[in-house]
């Protein structure tokens, strides 16, 4: 967090101390002249009438500071912690959480106007986009070498390494060199066709891969529109975690379901699977919305998981994602729902979002 995040958090707490001081010393002030009142009241100095109203304010003052006062205004200060993380305010809801001033509410709604404003989601991607061709510069020597590994590992005659470095070529370019937030089913397919020859020289034909879909549905399938690199890591997972661990040959299996509007992805494996408490953790990570993408508990393991899972609620919404199924020694299933995206400017607007 830059300085000028961390003086206006400053700034926020510092006036938020100052107004619980204020109200404590009030509340104070309430409950001696209260004491006083009765103590007069009791020897018949003042009217008990008088004595009991001040108890009575004593009394309500906190419940009224708290509520009306100190409640507000710490919310209003965790929303905009918020707010300088990063996390854009829904028009909705979480503005109107921010009624501590009109003035305040008026700021706001300006600010992230702006933030969600075209050319700023354009300027957004620009950068984006500058800093992926910049970062495209270094493969070229990464190409280049695996290029001259796999030629000579032809004039050696080991047909094998070239092939395995043609692979890890080509695997390197579409993970790196690609730019598009959005790809193909058929591109990501590809790609995972080509992680996996890389593992089959590791596994050899301990490992087979089962790519399942509906015939009449296959280009409406191969056409849809998926988030870069959703697959392959999830498949990654499933080697590591599942088949690599357990004895004997093992199956992945990647399938493909249209609904109306939704495409429905499923890969499964036949490995060793996951116990209940781990299943349970691993889905409660995967059910947080984008509002909890910061909170550390998600450093703590599947991260490939809840990486591809925290991109598909950046670009679709929080009513898209995944779900783990699980049961030990028979496998996981990892369950995708995404929007049916076909039409070149639905992924224009899809592409902007990120």
């Amino acid at each position: 967090m830059d300085k000028s995040k961390m003086k206006y958090k400053e700034k926020l707490k510092y006036i938020s101390n100052r107004a619980l001081v204020l109200g404590t010393v009030v509340f104070g002030s309430f409950i001696i002249l209260a004491v006083i009142q009765l103590l007069l009241a009791y020897k018949g100095e003042t009217p008990w009438w008088i004595a009991i109203i001040i108890t009575i304010f004593a009394i309500l003052f906190p419940t009224v500071f708290w509520f009306w006062i100190h409640r507000p205004y710490m919310r209003c200060e965790k929303m905009m912690d918020r707010f300088l993380e990063g996390y854009i305010f829904s028009e909705k809801e979480d503005m109107e959480l921010l009624n501590l001033t009109p003035s305040i509410q008026k700021q706001m709604k300006m600010v992230d106007r702006i933030v969600r404003s075209p050319q700023y989601m354009d300027l957004n991607k620009r950068q984006a986009q500058y800093l992926a061709l910049q970062n495209q510069i270094n493969p070229h020597f990464l190409y280049n070498t695996l290029e001259s590994i796999r030629g000579e590992a032809i004039i050696a005659g080991l047909d094998s390494i070239a092939d395995m470095t043609e692979a890890l070529a080509r695997f390197f370019r579409y993970t790196i060199t690609k730019v598009e937030n959005l790809v193909s089913v058929e591109e990501e397919l590809d790609n995972c066709e080509t992680y996996f020859g890389i593992q089959k020289y590791r596994f050899g034909d301990r490992l087979q891969l089962h790519i399942d879909y509906d015939i009449a549905e296959y280009e409406k399938i191969m056409n849809c529109r998926i988030p870069k690199l959703t697959l392959q890591p999830i498949l990654e997972n499933s080697i590591i975690h599942g088949v690599e661990l357990k004895v004997g040959g093992g199956n992945l299996y990647i399938r493909f379901q249209c609904t109306k509007n939704r495409l429905l992805i499923r890969i499964s494996d036949d490995g060793v699977g996951m116990d209940e408490l781990t299943l349970a953790k691993l889905n409660q990570k995967l059910g947080k919305s984008t509002k909890a993408f910061h909170d550390n508990e998600e450093k703590q393991g599947g991260i490939a998981l809840v990486n591809v899972n925290n991109r598909i609620h950046l670009i679709f919404g929080d009513e898209y994602g995944m779900h783990v199924y699980s049961v030990p020694g028979e496998g996981t299933d990892v369950e995708i729902t995404i929007p049916i995206l076909t039409d070149d400017r639905q992924v224009k607007n899809r592409s902007v979002l990120v």
